[in-house]
Parts: C-alpha cells; structure tokens; sequence
C-alpha cells in the first residue's frame, strides 16, 4: 500500500511538473491532451513547438500585412509612392504657415488638370511620376493615356508643372494628399490648373467701377 501511494504521488508530479514548465504548449494544443495520453503528449510538444510556431508565425501575419497595406494604400502598385510616405514628408497646415508660398494659398475651381509650383531644380519627370501615378489606375487604357506631365524647366515656368489625371476625384484627392508635400528640401504647392481669363475679367470689372 505504501509504495502504491508513492508511485501515484510520483506520476502526479511529473504532470505537474509538466504544465509548470511549458504552459504555452497547454494552451496552444489543447485537444491533444484530450486525445492522446499525456506522456505521448508530452514528448509531441516539444518538436511540435518548433513546428507550428514557425507555421503560425510567419504565415498568419503576413496576410494581415498584406491585406492592412491593400486597404491604407487602395492597392497601389509598389513603383508609386505610399500613403504613409506621403503624410510622413508632409507639411502640417501650420508648417505651412511658415512658408511665404503657402500665403493666400487657394485650392481654385475642380477640374482633372493639376499645376504644380515651388519644385526644385532636381525635380525630373519621373519624380512627380512616382508621386502622382498612384491617383491613376495603369490597367486602363483610357486613364493611362490621360495621364499628363508637363515639367517646366526653363523661363520663367521654372519649376512649375502641370499634371493631367483620369478625372475630378483623383485630381482632387491628389491636391489633398500632395500639398505640401516635401521633395528635394522644398515644400510641393499643388493647385487646380486654370486659366488666366476669370483673373482677366475681375480686373476689368475694377476698372469699370
């Protein structure tokens, strides 16, 4: 009788010695304590740690990754610039208070042209490319072909741009993401592209007055 209890008492510390050591394994493969005996189970665990930890690890995360980066970015091929890139090298608004470029500043009527002023001399073509072609989508031919830029780098349009898009809602929603946005140490100022008429016509009727 007495060494009957001794051998119960000992199996009961070996499993407690057991769930003290790896309560991780308890709980991330709680069926198999169901299923199989605990000393099969015990023996298991220790190469299935290894096993299913890299398995849940790596996998698991990286297609939430990807998913979190379709939706912050609107599935935006990786050759353009990033969301986020864009609001890091962003002016705040009171940054660009600061700024005498920013004075009196004014977004100007809706349209699918936008111009561009305050570029630096680095500024080339594909810069502004890699900026504003996350506002079209390239599988379509018509967008694509109504993508535009025209960098000014010589007179007095120096370091002005102007920058056709598909329409409205990407022209606008540019203006909004781009403005103020910092490339090469200078501060992007992004407005819709007009004419000079209205200008024309509001000094004319001063003049009449």
């Amino acid at each position: 009788d007495v060494f009957e209890q001794l051998q119960h008492i000992g199996h009961k510390k070996i499993e407690f010695h057991i769930s003290t050591e790896i309560p991780a394994v308890l709980q991330t493969n709680p069926e198999k304590e169901e299923k199989n005996g605990k000393r099969v189970y015990l023996y298991a665990t220790t190469e299935e740690i290894n096993n299913t930890g890299f398995g849940r690890i790596f996998p698991a995360p990286s297609s939430n990754d990807k998913m979190e980066t379709e939706e912050e970015d609107d599935e935006i091929p990786s050759e353009f610039i990033s969301r986020k890139d864009l609001e890091k090298n962003r002016l705040s608004r009171e940054e660009m208070e600061k700024y005498s470029v920013f004075k009196n500043y004014e977004p100007g009527d809706p349209n699918c042209r936008i111009y561009v002023k305050n570029l630096a001399k680095q500024v080339q073509e594909k810069d502004l490319k890699f900026i504003f072609g996350r506002y079209v989508d390239f599988q379509s031919e018509v967008e694509r072909n109504m993508f535009d830029i025209r960098l000014m780098k010589e007179g007095r349009m120096k370091g002005q741009a102007f920058v056709g898009l598909p329409n409205e809602k990407a022209a606008a929603k540019a203006l909004k993401e781009v403005n103020g946005y910092v490339l090469f140490d200078k501060p992007m100022v992004v407005q819709f592209a007009r004419s000079a008429r209205p200008k024309q016509d509001a000094n004319e009727g001063k003049r009449k007055k």
